[in-house]
């Protein structure tokens, strides 16, 4: 696999030529050699491709989306989970996939209407679908969402969900509902999950959560008062870390992981770490 800078764009899936990857369910094709395939290959395979499209370039190559309807087998290759490259791959790979996984979800959600159920058309100058039947227009879904690190002095409230990997705690985090602002969802969201109440809420920074559409708020809260009573079948477990013994953490290029890393700095008098993929505050 080539490495190299990754730059979105909207191509024209008519144009011959370029790379491709297949994508399903949060899932891509990979073989020895990487996810990026020769696109004219790729087509040739057995694989029920349910849409196609230009999704940008890759160190200079155009490289386009196979949305495929099921993972079906293919030989020599493997079908490999997002959350893997998260981990393990270089960056503007994995901010290639991440971005491929929300078209191709997207695409795969869009085929119909969700309105009179006729199948909606694809623009051709715009990344939407329309219908035409009752002029509607559907364009990739961007859910708004907080995330936030509360700390107590030299402790930070730390959690974990049911779904976590054994050992691990994180920071909380919960979706924005309608007509709320992103700042009364951290107070919400940290009130529902554990019971305390906060304040001096800071904007730190941003990221794109492709698991499968989110764009995640960083934020950092004090803690004003209450006591941890976790909120039942959402959190398995909720207490005060001191900063030299704190568990398991997410992993180095999520947002949370930014943000406990980004207090620890600040307390060390270091300069803040680079968030992976992020656009970064200054409070």
């Amino acid at each position: 696999m080539r490495s190299g800078r990754w730059e979105s764009a909207f191509l024209d899936p008519a144009a011959p030529g370029g790379w491709a990857v297949a994508h399903c369910k949060q899932q891509f094709l990979g073989d020895s050699n990487g996810v990026l395939f020769p696109r004219d290959w790729l087509k040739r395979q057995d694989l029920r491709v349910l849409s196609e499209h230009g999704i940008g370039h890759f160190a200079g190559d155009a490289v386009y989306l196979l949305e495929v309807d099921t993972p079906d087998a293919l030989d020599g290759c493997n079908w490999i989970g997002l959350r893997h490259f998260m981990l393990q791959a270089e960056e503007d790979l994995f901010a290639m996939l991440g971005f491929a996984s929300q078209i191709g979800t997207w695409a795969r959600e869009n085929r119909f209407c969700g309105s009179c159920g006729a199948p909606m058309q694809r623009m051709p100058r715009d990344r939407a679908m329309r219908c035409e039947p009752c002029d509607i227009q559907r364009y990739p879904l961007l859910s708004p969402s907080m995330i936030v690190l509360v700390s107590r002095g030299d402790e930070l409230l730390l959690a974990r969900s049911p779904r976590f990997v054994p050992g691990m705690y994180s920071t909380l985090a919960g979706f924005v509902e309608p007509g709320e602002s992103v700042e009364h969802c951290v107070a919400r969201e940290v009130r529902e999950e554990v019971g305390l109440e906060i304040g001096n809420i800071r904007y730190l920074g941003s990221q794109s959560w492709p698991f499968p559409h989110s764009l995640m708020l960083g934020f950092h809260a004090e803690y004003v008062s209450g006591e941890i009573v976790p909120q039942p079948d959402e959190i398995e477990d909720a207490r005060w870390f001191p900063v030299d013994a704190l568990p398991r953490l997410p992993a180095e290029r999520s947002i949370a992981r930014y943000l406990i890393e980004c207090f620890l700095a600040r307390r060390a008098g270091r300069p803040d770490p680079l968030l992976s993929g992020g656009g970064q505050g200054s409070a």
